[in-house]
């Protein structure tokens, strides 16, 4: 991979082109010989993780999406759906003041179910989806849990098109990065608990939530943006002290589980996308 600098995380293009690089070394080196493999790592546990701000008020269509997801019980895994009060409890009794005030400044419904997924996460491990997921498959979420590893999906933005590109295309070798946006989602987000790619990652949310700018950028602060930058750093300090990774970027996750995008929700302030960048809950 190529060398890049001291904090070249909070930089948009040497970002991206890392996530770039790193989805090329896992073409070229078979995921068994680059993640820890010796047996001693800790193991993602079978909890399956989800947030809707406010349970009073739970659509249907959403409702059968969270549902879809039951079927796992069968294979021994606890379903845990969080909303804001439970959630502000959760971190009240496991980390401290900075924690419960920063989840306090997240301003829409979304940020806090980013927040609460790196609290949750961290704290207790598990595998985390978005509300909007549905399981497709009965087998295919064992990928998940063949290692320790923590385990993202890449995605790839084309910013001339406007568009998401398919996740296939992001493998290819010979993919133009040209005017294109490498990132990481955090959906689905799965590791064991502890994983210094999230305490990384919580930490940078924090620090930015209580920083100077009252309304912070969702997308950068809490969000995918946040966990690409976590995520950048801590594969690039395993590559200079040539240190195995301990994550894994997922190459199929749709064959997995997929979003629904035409929800009731997506048409109103529930939406974090219709919230305009100067309202929401204001730290003073």
């Amino acid at each position: 991979m190529n060398n890049y600098p001291l904090g070249f995380e909070e930089d948009d293009d040497l970002r991206s082109g890392f996530v770039r690089d790193l989805t090329l070394r896992q073409v070229e080196h078979p995921t068994t010989s680059i993640l820890v493999n010796s047996g001693k790592e800790p193991n993602i546990p079978k909890t399956l993780v989800r947030y809707w701000h406010d349970p009073r008020n739970l659509p249907e269509d959403v409702r059968a999406c969270l549902d879809s997801w039951n079927r796992l019980i069968d294979d021994g895994f606890e379903l845990r759906i969080f909303d804001d009060v439970s959630a502000a409890a959760y971190i009240a009794d496991v980390y401290g003041k900075r924690e419960r005030e920063a989840f306090a400044c997240c301003r829409h419904p979304a940020m806090r179910a980013d927040y609460f997924r790196m609290c949750f996460v961290l704290a207790a491990g598990g595998l985390y989806v978005d509300a909007d997921d549905v399981l497709r498959s009965s087998e295919n979420w064992r990928v998940i849990f063949r290692s320790g590893a923590l385990k993202v999906q890449p995605l790839c933005y084309d910013v001339p098109a406007a568009c998401m590109v398919p996740a296939t295309e992001i493998w290819r070798a010979d993919f133009s990065t040209n005017g294109r946006i490498f990132y990481v989602n955090n959906d689905p987000l799965a590791a064991p608990a502890g994983h210094p790619i999230l305490r990384r990652a919580l930490a940078r949310a924090t620090e930015r939530l209580l920083g100077k700018e009252r309304f912070p950028e969702i997308q950068a602060t809490t969000g995918p943006g946040n966990l690409t930058a976590a995520l950048a750093a801590h594969a690039n300090e395993l590559c200079v002290a040539g240190a195995p990774f301990d994550f894994e970027l997922l190459r199929d996750w749709e064959s997995v589980a997929e979003t629904r995008w035409d929800l009731s929700y997506r048409g109103d302030a529930r939406n974090w996308r219709n919230m305009p960048r100067g309202e929401g809950r204001d730290r003073s």
